[in-house]
């Protein structure tokens, strides 16, 4: 089966003559192919790779729920990721997949018991954030970076992970993840990755990372039992009574590592952004935080009662979505409509086109928290929003994403007043997680009217 020649095609030589382009910034080269294509279009990854791109929610929704059967991870995510990552929850499918799902969603049923390790590793960053604003301005991108990875080792590893062991692992998954994208979007350098020695220094790292998380989980084996979720890893039982190897809790633990820290940190660098541009919707905010909480920290009982605060947060996913797409490859000969997708194909699920698509959202540039009052969200199309992907393989740690988010707000807006940097550039850099390519610099003091009982001492 062929591809209906009803999709519109950009040239090999034309994507070819971007795949520079591509590799600094491949949001802007496939908006660009939206405005000229349309919603559903086919390129060339690096002039070589064949794929189909789409921001049409019916061909998303078929293609992420309705036969999701027969779309799996691409080899972006099952060879590149799956290279330095292991065989885990982000990398495999089919049974395999739902069986680590089944047994990996447990620990994430426990967020009230992980709330009390949050706070305290975010108690412990916000230490050490404070000392860092009283000397000047900072990258709060690299601070919540921060904030947010130790947040995750430690609801994984426990409070026992030492600072030098996350600022490894956390240094070594950023760097793998550079390469990675440059390995998918310019696939012509692979041979050359490959004879220079560039393949063998990331796998290093990659091993020296894998022995560090190694040796807690060897030790952890014969400790009492800890509230974290490696003892949930640990304690899963397959069908036939036996439970996960150490190699294969490593690759679960280094993909939740991946996976759960840098939504969060995204997602609240440009929350942050937003609000420091928005100075009616950040009042409104901490209005809300102090009118819900008082002086308490935030626990995970406290995440449905926040109504603007979470329009807000859902509004700046819109603009900046993490995850600014989600790629699948047909298992079987497939069709949507008039839309022929052969066994093999590359499907690209375009979110970032998606979200700022001016036939499904008024004035999408624009940042309006109303879109997501309870009464336009039940107008909404569906799959037009997907900040956690959408389907069976919807996010596993979305609500974790958004209990981090809403806690580490929640300390940051009631303490601090905090203002942007004049005259830097700010632009979005999407690699395997939309980020801020140099950073956001801001300015921060204590907040005009702080409560006595939450202000730092």
């Amino acid at each position: 089966m062929t591809l209906s020649s009803s999709i519109p095609t950009v040239s090999r030589a034309r994507c070819f003559a971007d795949s520079p382009a591509m590799a600094d910034n491949p949001a802007a080269v496939l908006s660009k192919y939206h405005e000229a294509f349309g919603d559903t279009f086919r390129f060339y990854l690096g002039g070589l790779k064949e794929a189909i791109v789409t921001i049409d929610p019916e061909v998303i929704q078929h293609v992420l729920k309705t036969n999701a059967e027969n779309y799996q991870k691409s080899e972006i995510q099952v060879k590149r990721m799956g290279h330095f990552l292991g065989k885990g929850l982000l990398t495999t499918h089919g049974e395999p997949w739902r069986t680590q799902r089944r047994l990996i969603q447990t620990g994430f049923k426990e967020l009230a018991m992980l709330s009390s390790i949050m706070q305290d590793s975010l108690a412990e960053s916000l230490r050490d954030f404070d000392s860092q604003i009283r000397v000047g301005p900072v990258d709060v991108y690299a601070h919540l970076m921060k904030m947010t990875f130790a947040m995750v080792a430690r609801s994984l590893f426990g409070a026992r992970l030492k600072d030098e062991d996350i600022n490894l692992v956390s240094d070594t998954i950023g760097t793998v993840q550079e390469f990675i994208v440059r390995q998918t979007l310019q696939p012509y350098l692979n041979p050359w990755f490959a004879v220079s020695g560039e393949l063998r220094k990331h796998d290093d790292m990659r091993t020296r990372a894998d022995a560090v998380l190694l040796e807690y989980i060897r030790k952890r084996r014969h400790e009492p039992p800890g509230h974290d979720l490696l003892q949930t890893l640990m304690d899963a039982r397959y069908s036939d009574g036996e439970g996960m190897s150490d190699e294969l809790v490593l690759s679960e633990s280094m993909q939740l590592l991946v996976a759960g820290h840098e939504t969060s940190s995204n997602g609240l660098s440009w929350l942050l952004y937003l609000l420091s541009t928005h100075p009616d919707w950040l009042e409104r905010v901490r209005q809300e935080f102090y009118s819900v909480l008082g002086d308490a920290p935030l626990g995970h009982a406290d995440v449905l009662k926040f109504e603007y605060t979470t329009q807000v947060i859902y509004e700046a996913l819109r603009l900046y979505p993490p995850f600014w797409m989600i790629d699948r490859m047909a298992v079987a000969d497939d069709s949507i409509g008039d839309i022929v997708i052969p066994r093999g194909a590359t499907v690209i699920v375009y979110v970032y086109g998606a979200h700022h698509a001016s036939r499904y959202w008024q004035n999408p540039e624009s940042f309006n928290p109303e879109r997501f009052t309870k009464e336009e969200m039940k107008l909404r199309t569906p799959f037009t929003f997907l900040p956690f992907g959408g389907g069976p393989r919807v996010c596993i740690g979305q609500h974790y994403a958004m209990l981090q988010i809403l806690m580490i707000l929640s300390d940051l807006i009631r303490r601090y007043d905090f203002d942007l940097v004049p005259d830097q550039r700010i632009e979005p850099q999407p690699m395997v997680i939309l980020r801020p390519k140099h950073g956001i610099r801001m300015t921060f003091t204590n907040a005009t009217a702080p409560n006595p009982s939450i202000a730092l001492t």
